[in-house]
């Protein structure tokens, strides 16, 4: 009585607890979070100054006793409590936004494809501790697939390479499972840091992360253009005087900055198919696969990676957020949602007391 109770006044919620960005999917509401996944801590009192975007526009402007935390590497929490504060704060802010009777919610959360038994439960502790009733844990691929709206449930292959932040994840889907998958620790952090390495190398110049971003987003939006040889001005410490320079670089600059780890990214997608049944290969061969995360939105990715292989590349539509709206029509489906959740180590330890 008191479950039938709970679910109808509790508002489920989807986590694409992501390593660049958190996104948080209500039910009846949609998409009510989509911030950094960056905490600012005043060292002084151990208080939380800002999370998300705000946090996000401190990045390498602070001041000594102000810490910024980027609580996720490749996909895996790296400070638990840090993670447990800026969840608490999302839940807290969406709770406030709401009236009346809200019980604690059944949260669904993905998780990347290598995920140990330590890195699951600490998911669980995680999300519980940050006020939940119940955690769903979900593999990211899956999530997204359905945001994509594939037909995972069929005997059929869909292939999906899930370019996020920290992490690239290639997996072979078919029949809710995943039958064959590759993940890379190379994605868009990863290009960021080529950039940076590559200011440093040719020109001399030391520049931040937030920079290499922009430079990123700006040469891909130059090309999109047809104007890869359009000057983009990039800011920084020159390493020879330590004084401020500004230089100028080409879109065609960019892309051969972040050159080899995209090759990585194209070899990594097919060494997956050549683990994959040549059942699934044949469907994927005629029906194409998906690109989605933020690193989809890369200039010419698709093409390149359809050169790479002979397969069509489709990249989905809104592929930033494709992985929560997949999160959202899971806690929509009850079905669905006992098909493709992955054992949790917390009921797993209960059972076995």
């Amino acid at each position: 009585m008191f479950n039938r109770l709970f679910k109808k006044f509790s508002k489920d919620v989807g986590i694409d607890l992501g390593t660049s960005n958190t996104l948080i999917y209500v039910k009846d509401r949609g998409i009510v979070v989509n911030e950094a996944s960056i905490v600012a801590i005043n060292n002084r009192n151990d208080q939380i100054l800002a999370v998300g975007e705000e946090a996000q526009k401190m990045v390498g402007k602070t001041p000594p006793h102000i810490t910024i935390s980027k609580p996720l590497v490749d996909g895996i929490i790296s400070d638990f409590e840090v993670t447990e504060k800026m969840l608490k704060y999302f839940i807290d802010r969406i709770y406030q936004e709401s009236f009346g009777l809200s019980a604690r919610p059944r949260v669904v959360i993905g998780v990347p494809l290598d995920v140990t038994e330590v890195e699951k439960k600490a998911v669980e502790d995680v999300v519980l501790s940050a006020g939940a009733r119940d955690v769903y844990l979900v593999e990211n691929v899956i999530a997204t697939a359905i945001g994509a709206r594939l037909p995972i449930q069929d005997p059929s292959g869909n292939m999906i390479v899930d370019f996020g932040g920290g992490l690239t994840e290639i997996a072979v889907i078919s029949l809710s499972g995943v039958v064959a998958w590759k993940s890379l620790r190379i994605a868009g952090n990863k290009l960021n840091q080529d950039i940076v390495q590559f200011a440093r190398s040719e020109f001399n110049l030391l520049i931040g992360e937030m920079v290499a971003e922009e430079i990123k987003i700006k040469a891909g939006r130059a090309i999109e253009a047809g104007e890869e040889n359009a000057e983009l001005k990039m800011r920084g410490r020159d390493l020879l005087t330590g004084l401020p320079k500004e230089v100028s670089i080409s879109g065609s600059q960019v892309q051969l900055a972040i050159q080899r780890s995209v090759a990585a990214i194209v070899e990594g997608i097919k060494s997956t198919l050549e683990i994959t049944p040549p059942e699934l290969v044949a469907d994927i061969y005629q029906r194409g696969m998906i690109l989605a995360g933020g690193g989809a939105l890369l200039t010419d990715i698709d093409k390149i990676i359809a050169k790479a292989t002979k397969i069509p590349v489709k990249v989905i539509e809104d592929s930033l957020t494709c992985s929560v709206r997949g999160m959202g029509l899971i806690l929509e489906d009850e079905n669905l949602l006992r098909e493709v959740a992955i054992p949790s180590s917390t009921k797993e330890d209960n059972n076995s007391r």
